[in-house]
C-alpha cells in the first residue's frame, strides 16, 4: 500500500534528479561554492557526488536544503 506525504516537498524526487537540476542551475564551482566538499571540487562528475552522497547523510542533507531553496525561489 502507498502512502502519499503531502507535507514533504522531497517526497518521489530522486536524488539524482536533484543534483542533475543543482548542476544544471549552478555548475560545479557553484555547487563547491554553496556546499564546501570535495565531491564537487576535486573532478566532479554525477557518478561520484551520487557514490558520496548516498554514503554521507550530512553532505545529502545540505545538497536536500539547497535543492528546497532553489526551487522555492
Amino acid at each position: 500500500m502507498r502512502q502519499t506525504q503531502p507535507n514533504n516537498p522531497l517526497h518521489g524526487v530522486k536524488l539524482a534528479d536533484m543534483l542533475h537540476y543543482l548542476h544544471d542551475e549552478y555548475g560545479w564551482d557553484g555547487l563547491a561554492n554553496y556546499i564546501s566538499i570535495n565531491c564537487f571540487k576535486s573532478n566532479p562528475s554525477i557518478k561520484s557526488s551520487l557514490k558520496f552522497l548516498r554514503k554521507t547523510d550530512w553532505a545529502r542533507t545540505k545538497v536536500e536544503q539547497l535543492y528546497l531553496k532553489t526551487i522555492q525561489k
